[in-house]
Protein backbone atom coordinates (compact mmCIF):
# COMPACT_ATOMS: atom_id res chain seq x y z
CA UNK A 1 0.00 0.00 0.00
CA UNK A 2 1.49 3.07 -1.43
CA UNK A 3 0.86 6.53 0.36
CA UNK A 4 1.65 9.24 -1.68
CA UNK A 5 3.65 13.04 -1.08
CA UNK A 6 1.71 15.98 -0.32
CA UNK A 7 1.42 16.69 -3.97
CA UNK A 8 1.18 13.89 -5.42
CA UNK A 9 -1.30 11.01 -6.66
CA UNK A 10 -1.24 7.35 -7.99
CA UNK A 11 -0.30 8.65 -11.37
CA UNK A 12 2.81 9.86 -9.68
CA UNK A 13 4.11 6.42 -9.42
CA UNK A 14 3.63 5.14 -13.60
CA UNK A 15 7.38 4.36 -14.28
CA UNK A 16 7.11 2.01 -11.02
CA UNK A 17 4.05 0.18 -11.81
CA UNK A 18 5.22 -2.18 -13.73
CA UNK A 19 8.87 -3.45 -10.68
CA UNK A 20 6.32 -2.76 -7.91
CA UNK A 21 3.66 -4.90 -9.09
CA UNK A 22 5.60 -8.01 -10.60
CA UNK A 23 5.34 -10.12 -7.55
CA UNK A 24 3.25 -7.66 -4.88
CA UNK A 25 -0.53 -6.96 -4.95
CA UNK A 26 0.36 -2.72 -5.74
CA UNK A 27 -2.46 -0.75 -3.95
CA UNK A 28 -2.02 2.87 -4.67
CA UNK A 29 -3.79 5.54 -3.03
CA UNK A 30 -5.11 8.91 -3.61
CA UNK A 31 -6.18 10.57 0.34
CA UNK A 32 -8.31 12.54 0.47
CA UNK A 33 -7.64 16.01 -1.31
CA UNK A 34 -4.96 14.74 -3.36
CA UNK A 35 -5.77 13.12 -7.14
CA UNK A 36 -9.06 11.45 -8.31
CA UNK A 37 -10.48 11.19 -4.19
CA UNK A 38 -12.91 13.43 -3.02
CA UNK A 39 -12.00 17.16 -2.41
CA UNK A 40 -13.17 18.17 1.05
CA UNK A 41 -14.59 21.57 -0.03
CA UNK A 42 -14.62 24.25 3.51
CA UNK A 43 -13.13 21.60 5.29
CA UNK A 44 -10.39 22.00 8.08
CA UNK A 45 -9.49 18.70 9.15
CA UNK A 46 -6.12 16.57 10.37
CA UNK A 47 -4.02 13.96 9.47
CA UNK A 48 -6.52 11.61 11.49
CA UNK A 49 -9.03 11.39 9.14
CA UNK A 50 -6.22 9.94 6.16
CA UNK A 51 -5.24 7.35 8.61
CA UNK A 52 -8.91 6.24 8.87
CA UNK A 53 -9.23 6.12 5.11
CA UNK A 54 -6.25 3.76 5.06
CA UNK A 55 -7.72 1.73 7.77
CA UNK A 56 -10.71 1.41 5.48
CA UNK A 57 -9.65 0.73 2.37
CA UNK A 58 -7.17 -2.12 4.35
CA UNK A 59 -10.52 -3.59 5.91
CA UNK A 60 -12.46 -3.61 2.69
CA UNK A 61 -9.88 -4.93 0.78
CA UNK A 62 -9.17 -7.80 3.58
CA UNK A 63 -5.44 -7.11 2.48
CA UNK A 64 -3.18 -9.28 4.74
CA UNK A 65 0.24 -8.96 5.13
CA UNK A 66 0.57 -5.53 4.68
CA UNK A 67 3.78 -3.48 3.98
CA UNK A 68 2.72 0.05 4.01
CA UNK A 69 4.86 3.14 2.54
CA UNK A 70 4.83 6.17 2.80
CA UNK A 71 6.89 9.11 1.25
CA UNK A 72 6.56 12.88 3.25
CA UNK A 73 3.19 13.53 3.73
CA UNK A 74 2.39 10.04 2.94
CA UNK A 75 4.86 8.95 5.58
CA UNK A 76 3.72 10.85 8.48
CA UNK A 77 0.65 9.04 7.67
CA UNK A 78 1.63 5.81 7.71
CA UNK A 79 3.81 6.85 11.24
CA UNK A 80 0.01 7.74 12.74
CA UNK A 81 -1.83 4.66 11.18
CA UNK A 82 1.38 2.34 12.69
CA UNK A 83 1.00 3.50 15.93
CA UNK A 84 -2.77 3.30 16.28
CA UNK A 85 -3.24 0.13 14.34
CA UNK A 86 -0.22 -2.33 14.45
CA UNK A 87 -2.44 -5.01 13.88
CA UNK A 88 -2.87 -4.36 10.40
CA UNK A 89 0.79 -3.57 9.74
CA UNK A 90 3.16 -6.27 8.66
CA UNK A 91 6.29 -3.80 7.91
CA UNK A 92 6.89 0.00 7.38
CA UNK A 93 8.51 1.99 4.76
CA UNK A 94 9.23 5.55 5.51
CA UNK A 95 11.05 7.81 2.96
CA UNK A 96 11.62 11.19 3.76
CA UNK A 97 9.41 11.86 6.34
CA UNK A 98 8.93 13.15 10.04
CA UNK A 99 7.10 12.54 13.10
CA UNK A 100 6.85 16.15 13.78
CA UNK A 101 5.91 19.33 12.13
CA UNK A 102 8.39 21.95 13.81
CA UNK A 103 8.16 25.51 13.25
CA UNK A 104 10.88 25.46 10.65
CA UNK A 105 8.49 23.14 8.86
CA UNK A 106 5.25 25.13 9.69
CA UNK A 107 6.96 28.48 7.95
CA UNK A 108 7.54 26.27 4.80
CA UNK A 109 4.13 25.41 4.56
CA UNK A 110 2.76 28.76 5.16
CA UNK A 111 5.10 29.89 2.20
CA UNK A 112 3.15 27.42 0.36
CA UNK A 113 -0.03 28.39 1.17
CA UNK A 114 0.59 31.89 0.86
CA UNK A 115 1.70 31.34 -3.40
CA UNK A 116 -1.14 29.18 -3.41
CA UNK A 117 -3.33 31.32 -5.84
CA UNK A 118 -0.49 32.13 -8.31
CA UNK A 119 0.95 28.63 -10.50
CA UNK A 120 4.45 30.63 -10.98
CA UNK A 121 5.12 32.01 -7.13
CA UNK A 122 3.87 28.22 -5.88
CA UNK A 123 5.96 26.34 -8.56
CA UNK A 124 8.94 28.70 -7.76
CA UNK A 125 8.24 28.66 -3.87
CA UNK A 126 8.23 24.55 -3.83
CA UNK A 127 9.44 22.79 -6.73
CA UNK A 128 13.04 23.83 -6.90
CA UNK A 129 14.04 23.21 -3.19
CA UNK A 130 12.26 19.62 -3.88
CA UNK A 131 15.22 18.54 -5.59
CA UNK A 132 18.60 18.98 -4.93
CA UNK A 133 20.63 21.28 -7.11
CA UNK A 134 22.71 18.55 -9.01
CA UNK A 135 19.97 16.83 -9.96
CA UNK A 136 18.41 20.49 -11.00
CA UNK A 137 20.66 21.25 -12.96
CA UNK A 138 21.51 18.42 -14.69
CA UNK A 139 17.62 17.40 -15.45
CA UNK A 140 17.05 21.18 -16.69
CA UNK A 141 15.43 19.77 -19.77
CA UNK A 142 12.94 17.00 -17.59
CA UNK A 143 12.41 20.21 -15.37
CA UNK A 144 11.25 22.49 -17.58
CA UNK A 145 9.26 20.18 -19.37
CA UNK A 146 7.36 19.57 -15.83
CA UNK A 147 6.99 22.78 -14.79
CA UNK A 148 4.55 23.25 -17.96
CA UNK A 149 2.63 20.16 -16.62
CA UNK A 150 2.79 21.46 -13.22
CA UNK A 151 1.78 25.21 -14.28
CA UNK A 152 -1.43 24.14 -15.55
CA UNK A 153 -1.96 21.89 -12.48
CA UNK A 154 -1.33 24.87 -9.92
CA UNK A 155 -3.68 26.85 -11.65
CA UNK A 156 -6.68 24.91 -10.79
CA UNK A 157 -8.42 26.74 -7.94
CA UNK A 158 -9.57 23.15 -6.77
CA UNK A 159 -6.14 21.71 -6.68
CA UNK A 160 -5.03 24.98 -4.79
CA UNK A 161 -7.51 24.90 -2.24
CA UNK A 162 -6.71 21.29 -1.29
CA UNK A 163 -3.15 21.77 -1.34
CA UNK A 164 -3.73 24.58 1.59
CA UNK A 165 -6.05 22.62 3.42
CA UNK A 166 -3.26 19.29 3.05
CA UNK A 167 -0.76 21.53 4.28
CA UNK A 168 -2.48 22.56 7.14
CA UNK A 169 -3.59 19.33 7.75
CA UNK A 170 0.35 18.26 8.92
CA UNK A 171 0.45 21.15 11.28
CA UNK A 172 -0.59 19.08 14.52
CA UNK A 173 1.50 16.46 13.71
CA UNK A 174 3.59 15.46 16.53
CA UNK A 175 3.63 11.63 17.41
CA UNK A 176 7.51 11.81 18.78
CA UNK A 177 6.10 10.15 22.49
CA UNK A 178 4.52 7.24 20.56
CA UNK A 179 6.83 5.98 18.11
CA UNK A 180 7.71 3.43 20.86
CA UNK A 181 4.42 2.01 19.99
CA UNK A 182 5.61 0.79 16.38
CA UNK A 183 5.97 -2.81 16.63
CA UNK A 184 6.67 -3.90 13.00
CA UNK A 185 9.88 -3.64 11.11
CA UNK A 186 10.16 -0.47 9.76
CA UNK A 187 12.56 0.41 6.88
CA UNK A 188 13.47 4.47 7.10
CA UNK A 189 15.07 6.40 4.33
CA UNK A 190 16.67 9.73 4.52
CA UNK A 191 18.45 11.61 2.20
CA UNK A 192 21.73 13.77 2.61
CA UNK A 193 20.50 16.55 0.19
CA UNK A 194 16.72 16.95 1.64
CA UNK A 195 16.00 20.27 2.46
CA UNK A 196 12.27 19.73 3.36
CA UNK A 197 12.56 16.84 6.14
CA UNK A 198 16.24 17.34 6.72
CA UNK A 199 18.59 13.48 7.76
CA UNK A 200 17.80 14.96 11.02
CA UNK A 201 14.15 13.86 11.10
CA UNK A 202 15.17 10.50 9.62
CA UNK A 203 17.77 9.63 12.51
CA UNK A 204 15.16 10.93 14.87
CA UNK A 205 12.68 8.16 13.94
CA UNK A 206 15.06 5.21 13.46
CA UNK A 207 16.64 6.18 17.30
CA UNK A 208 13.01 6.14 18.67
CA UNK A 209 11.30 3.01 16.36
CA UNK A 210 12.96 0.34 18.10
CA UNK A 211 12.79 -2.61 15.51
CA UNK A 212 14.29 -0.08 12.41
CA UNK A 213 17.10 0.31 9.99
CA UNK A 214 18.14 3.93 8.17
CA UNK A 215 19.41 3.94 4.84
CA UNK A 216 20.79 7.14 4.01
CA UNK A 217 20.55 8.01 -0.18
CA UNK A 218 23.79 10.09 -0.70
CA UNK A 219 23.49 13.12 -3.39
CA UNK A 220 19.63 13.24 -3.27
CA UNK A 221 16.85 15.63 -2.33
CA UNK A 222 13.54 15.27 -0.92
CA UNK A 223 12.11 13.81 -3.96
CA UNK A 224 13.94 10.42 -4.15
CA UNK A 225 12.00 8.27 -6.31
CA UNK A 226 12.95 10.85 -9.52
CA UNK A 227 16.49 11.39 -8.62
CA UNK A 228 17.49 8.03 -7.46
CA UNK A 229 14.44 5.61 -9.54
CA UNK A 230 16.87 2.61 -9.38
CA UNK A 231 18.09 2.99 -5.99
CA UNK A 232 14.75 3.61 -4.48
CA UNK A 233 12.99 0.59 -6.22
CA UNK A 234 15.96 -1.67 -4.89
CA UNK A 235 15.24 -0.51 -1.44
CA UNK A 236 11.41 -0.57 -1.87
CA UNK A 237 10.93 -4.55 -3.60
CA UNK A 238 14.61 -5.46 -1.60
CA UNK A 239 12.66 -4.59 1.94
CA UNK A 240 9.66 -6.10 0.86
CA UNK A 241 10.68 -8.99 -0.15
CA UNK A 242 12.75 -9.72 2.51
CA UNK A 243 12.01 -12.67 5.12
CA UNK A 244 12.34 -11.49 8.69
CA UNK A 245 14.95 -12.93 10.21
CA UNK A 246 15.57 -12.78 13.53
CA UNK A 247 18.58 -11.07 15.23
CA UNK A 248 21.60 -13.86 15.77
CA UNK A 249 21.90 -11.83 19.88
Amino acid sequence: VILNGIMMSTASWQMFISSFSQKNQLILVDMLDQGQSSKLEGLEYTQDIQVEVVKTLIEKLNLKDVALFGISYGGEVAIKFAIKYPHLVERCLLFNTTAYTNNWLKEIGNAWNLASTNAEQYYGTTIPVIYSSDFYESKIKWMSDRKKILLNVFANPVFQRAMVRLTNSANSLDERQNLHKIKCPCLIVGCDEDAITPLSHQKYLHEHIKNSSLVIIPGSGHASMYEKPLLFSSLVLGFVHSLIIPDVV
